[in-house]
């Protein structure tokens, strides 16, 4: 029997833009063509609950979550959200939950992680942190005259027939969450007739899950892609992304058919995601920068695409303010702002300790259905006596 959803108050302090501690050096700062650029907002609030009662297992999507981040207008969007904004609240128990609204603009999750690290040496008594950011935005500047040198289909504009019929924005979207045990990656592995990561195997599941959860037809484009950093991409300017904070992140995309996608075994989908890696060169990066000056700061292609991020490696949980490690750390819902295709992994300890991936997705509630009946299928659920994913899947409904 499910238990009943926790439910609490947030009180908040007026909220505050945090200004420099020192001046801000009197010198010229060039933004680069895939980077554009008032102080931080940060809000302080006291929640009459205690962690324990969040329960045993931290994972998203985190109950209440309105009320542990300051709602901003615009912040859902790109151009009107803040550059950063942090909501700090502190819990009955003494400890406190930290929650950051990051604006791509400012930074990639790489730029995050230093950010949050140098905060907390800050807060720990350093008196700076030890890596020392750097701008070097210039190097991401389009060339003169511009020129798109390198196939971009996560930035073609697909205009769609029938919107609604293919993906009805005015469903409700639910947020699931789905837990991968080492057992089930094995599985999974035996689908795959090669060596492959993890997060092959997972991003390679979740699009032929979704893809198969939605019926599109079969001659339908479909699209999966994945943020790559590019700072180690460029050959001779390595040494200046050191510290580098900025948006350094390219989102190759995979594109097949529904048809071939769903007709096909896992590993047509898992070789597909697997050659995007070597996509992503300096001059694809290049490319990149061109096509934003001559295109007008085009976005990706969100219809029938879906986009997977690999959060379990940045280790948000092990940043130490004072007061030791975090007991989770990661995403708080899935999807990325108004675009329900975006997935996001993290790490999780279930309750027999074993180490977990999460991936949490949004979709309308009987196309959610029917992405966990592809995922028992895939798993062969029937025929096993523990169903992790599934009795996963039922405890948070």
């Amino acid at each position: 029997m499910a238990s009943s959803p926790l439910l609490f108050t947030v009180r908040r302090f007026q909220p505050e833009l945090v200004l420099p501690a020192a001046s801000t050096p009197r010198e010229v700062k060039l933004l680069s063509d895939i980077d554009d650029q008032q102080g931080v907002m940060f809000v302080e609030a006291e929640a009459d609950v205690t962690l324990d009662q969040f329960g045993d297992s931290l994972h998203p999507p985190f109950p209440c979550f309105q009320e542990l981040l300051y709602d901003v207008t615009g912040s859902e969007l790109i151009i009107d959200r803040p550059l950063r904004l942090i909501q700090v609240t502190r819990l009955k128990c003494g400890g406190f939950i930290i929650v950051i609204n990051l604006n791509h603009i400012m930074s990639d999750a790489i730029g995050l992680k230093q950010f949050v690290n140098a905060w907390a040496e800050m807060a720990r008594g350093e008196h700076q942190p030890s890596i020392q950011p750097v701008w070097h935005r210039e190097i991401l500047m389009a060339r003169k005259p511009p020129r798109i040198t390198c196939n971009h289909p996560e930035y073609e504009q697909i205009l769609p027939s029938n919107i609604i019929k293919e993906e009805d924005t005015a469903t409700t979207i639910v947020h699931q969450p789905f837990c991968f045990r080492p057992s089930d990656i094995a599985a999974i592995r035996l689908l795959v007739p090669f060596q492959c990561t993890t997060f092959d195997l997972i991003a390679a599941c979740f699009w032929y899950c979704r893809t198969k959860a939605l019926q599109l037809e079969p001659e339908k484009e479909v699209r999966i892609m994945y943020p790559v950093n590019a700072r180690s991409r460029f050959k001779n300017n390595r040494s200046s992304f050191v510290g580098y904070y900025g948006n350094c992140i390219a989102f190759p995309a995979a594109v097949t058919t529904a048809g071939k996608l769903c007709g096909n075994s896992l590993g047509y989908a898992v070789e597909l995601i697997r050659k995007l890696k070597g996509q992503v060169t300096e001059e694809y990066i290049q490319s990149v920068a061109d096509l934003m000056v001559i295109k007008g700061r085009c976005s990706y292609t969100t219809l029938r695409s879906c986009l997977i991020t690999d959060l379990s490696r940045f280790k948000f949980n092990q940043v130490n303010f004072g007061w030791g490690e975090g007991v989770y750390g990661g995403n708080a819902r899935g999807g990325a702002g108004l675009f329900h295709g975006a997935s996001i992994i993290v790490s999780h300890k279930n309750s027999k300790g074993e180490e977990c991936l999460i991936l949490t997705i949004r979709l309308p509630l009987e196309e959610m259905k029917r992405f966990k009946k592809e995922l028992d299928e895939m798993l062969d659920r029937n025929n096993q006596p523990t169903r992790s994913v599934s009795s996963f899947v039922k405890s948070t409904l």
